[in-house]
């Protein structure tokens, strides 16, 4: 299992928000269409308000949401 952390901004009318998220994904490709369809239902957020900056390949060190480390780790 890789992990990906894809960071990237929101543009809603009168609000941008930044935003970085940790994805558990076999491709790079596979992480950017899962923060897609997550941010896009829990904020309602359609695919043209997302811009995504970039999608970065974690080692276990870097990883910093202790689920997906122990999950990674198989503890």
């Amino acid at each position: 299992m890789k992990v990906f952390r894809v960071t990237g901004e929101i543009n809603k009318p009168n609000l941008v928000t930044p935003f970085a998220k940790e994805i558990i994904a076999e491709k790079k490709e596979h992480a950017i269409e899962k923060v897609y369809t997550e941010i896009g239902s829990k904020h309602r957020v359609k695919r043209f308000q997302l811009k995504i900056e970039s999608a970065v390949e974690l080692s276990v060190d870097e990883i910093e949401n202790e689920i997906i480390k122990k999950i990674v780790l198989g503890e």
